[in-house]
């Protein structure tokens, strides 16, 4: 199995240019939950975070409270997909609400945009905004050529077998 370094740098790659991700949950009745979000990873050569700046709906909240993992899959027209599958942290200090409004506000396009966009965020402060913290503890990067060609490699990591 490829290392962390090798599959999340190819993973970030191709997130960052798919931009959008579809999130699944479990609610608190063990129900499925999909949503459609737009993460920031950082990747440093040893440690990879993803943060999504969002709202902290009742949904979320109740969701995320019943268990604190996320899967998200990124898809491409081209059939490139990539998912990471994530323990979860809310973060409502204003010290780190404020650095992850800044990191989207300040990352180049397609994941960069100006959060104060969105209606109802006035400000990295406002209750309506909080930071939600992605550590995946499995990656795997699927190039579609891989599938439609045969060339190109499946890239997987998990968390388990590092």
């Amino acid at each position: 199995m490829p290392d962390l370094a090798t599959v999340a740098a190819a993973f970030v790659e191709m997130a960052h240019r798919i931009v959008w991700a579809t999130a699944a949950t479990v609610d608190p009745d063990n129900r499925p939950r999909t949503r459609i979000l737009h993460p920031l990873w950082e990747w440093d050569g040893t440690s990879l975070i993803g943060w999504i700046a969002t709202g902290p709906t009742p949904r979320k909240l109740a969701d995320l409270e019943h268990g604190n993992f996320m899967s998200l899959n990124y898809w491409s027209p081209n059939h490139d997909t990539c998912r990471a599958d994530c323990e979860t942290t809310w973060h409502f200090d204003d010290a780190t609400r404020e650095g992850i409004w800044n990191a989207f506000r300040y990352a180049p396009e397609p994941v960069g945009y100006d959060p104060a966009l969105i209606p109802v965020w006035d400000s990295p402060t406002s209750p309506a905004f909080a930071a939600l913290e992605l550590k995946p503890t499995y990656l795997r990067v699927f190039p579609g050529t891989a599938l439609l060609t045969g060339e190109g490699d499946v890239l997987s990591w998990s968390r388990r077998q590092s």
